[in-house]
């Protein structure tokens, strides 16, 4: 035991290194990376949407990838900053952006609302599973990604981090999808690729806690 105060602190800190501090720039760079990725294999392995290849995309398919792209940039961007905790940081930007995803199923749950009370078939096209199915595997890949930058860090909140996370991956999967999906139905988007997002959200708030706990 070291015979004063100040010895005592130097034998705490001899072994101590500096650490990189982390950059959330360089976090960005690599969710982007992860998103180039997962969309350029959907695109060699799937092909490209007709319209899209041909130069003229479809309106609402267009600006519902748009906006699946936004969203998975946005709740990526915060996931990244929880990496670095901070006393009254205040990370709700994103939400307004997924208030603005929303938009689509809620669009869609109202149609299939309106064709139910008027007696219409409702077409909910099990080809969607497909959808569902490739772009939770793709967001897998954003989602490592993000696990590993946490990790680096302490997100203070696990909890909100693993949603953030769950749905930045799900975004960027369905983004990938989005280039492929031959539909451009609201029903199609609204219920399969809006489901996407909101399954993978809660995945990762139930699962990722624990992983990202420190």
């Amino acid at each position: 035991m070291p015979d004063s105060s100040d010895a005592f602190i130097d034998s705490l800190v001899a072994d101590l290194k500096p650490v990189a501090p982390l950059r959330q720039g360089s976090g960005m760079a690599l969710a982007l990376a992860a998103l180039l990725i997962g969309s350029v294999t959907v695109a060699a392995m799937l092909g490209l949407r007709r319209d899209l290849a041909a130069g003229h995309p479809a309106p609402l398919a267009l600006t519902a990838a748009g906006v699946f792209l936004v969203l998975a940039l946005a709740s990526s961007w915060a996931a990244i900053d929880m990496a670095r905790p901070a006393v009254g940081t205040r990370r709700e930007g994103w939400g307004w952006t997924a208030l603005m995803a929303a938009v689509l199923p809620g669009s869609a749950l109202v149609l299939i609302a309106s064709n139910y009370l008027a007696g219409q078939p409702i077409d909910l096209d099990r080809s969607g599973l497909g959808c569902f199915a490739v772009g939770s595997a793709v967001g897998l890949i954003t989602a490592t990604v993000l696990v590993v930058w946490l990790r680096r860090g302490a997100p203070s909140s696990p909890a909100r981090a693993g949603l953030l996370t769950g749905v930045a991956s799900g975004s960027a999967g369905i983004f990938a999808v989005s280039l492929w999906c031959p539909h451009d139905g609201l029903l199609h988007i609204g219920i399969w690729h809006g489901a996407t997002i909101i399954a993978m959200g809660v995945l990762g708030r139930l699962i990722l806690p624990r992983v990202l706990a420190w």
